[in-house]
């Protein structure tokens, strides 16, 4: 069995900031902390390194991508819509701490962005973000597409509902809090907005991607 990779993981914002050599210290760090900031490194170094930096220079920056589609099959695919905005969620573990962010999909500016929540799934972070973004470009009356990676995420929102398996308790209220707002406004509204399936194999991960795997 091959031995796990070492991480360390820098924290910008949390009860306590600074370079931490475990995700359990990590985690005591960013537990109950409202728009904690943190991202694992694979070397000491470069974790202090992006300490001295700003949170937001590091986190959706994708290592060198290069696709393993053929040339026809990029072709037909094609290049990202750039009138668009792209969403993107991430949970530490699943369940696990979870948060979920909506970013301009061509320069990344980040839009909106909720979390860490104490407990949740990715899947749960993904619907909340779709419909988060839908809400976002209703109320700026845009007519940009939206981005997900989540094919779940898109059938949930089809279906206005949520299927997630995790069970409810006093640990992810918050997170079911919004999951019901979000299940009652697609019920409640209407919405022109395209949403498209991020293309991961042609174009790498998506913008909005928090670059923690």
């Amino acid at each position: 069995m091959s031995k796990k990779k070492k991480k360390y993981y820098t924290v910008w914002k949390g009860h306590h900031t600074g370079v931490f050599e475990s995700w359990n210290d990590c985690k005591a760090q960013i537990k109950d902390f409202q728009g904690a900031q943190y991202k694992s490194f694979s070397t000491f170094d470069a974790a202090k390194k992006a300490l001295k930096g700003n949170y937001f220079d590091y986190i959706g920056k994708n290592k060198s991508f290069k696709s393993e589609l053929t040339a026809e099959q990029l072709k037909q695919i094609g290049l990202p819509n750039y009138n668009s905005i792209s969403v993107d969620a991430a949970s530490s573990g699943n369940p696990g701490i979870m948060e979920y962010r909506g970013v301009e999909t061509k320069s990344k500016k980040q839009l909106f962005i909720q979390g860490p929540f104490a407990q949740g799934t990715n899947n749960l972070g993904e619907f909340l973000a779709l419909v988060h973004g839908l809400g976002f470009l209703k109320k700026h009356n845009s007519d940009c597409i939206l981005y997900t990676d989540s094919r779940t995420a898109m059938s949930w929102v089809r279906k206005k509902t949520c299927n997630s398996k995790l069970e409810r308790n006093t640990k992810n209220k918050p997170v079911y809090d919004l999951v019901d707002r979000a299940v009652q406004w697609l019920k409640d509204n209407e919405y022109k907005t395209t949403i498209v399936k991020w293309e991961t194999k042609a174009w790498g991960e998506i913008p909005a991607d928090f670059g923690r795997k």
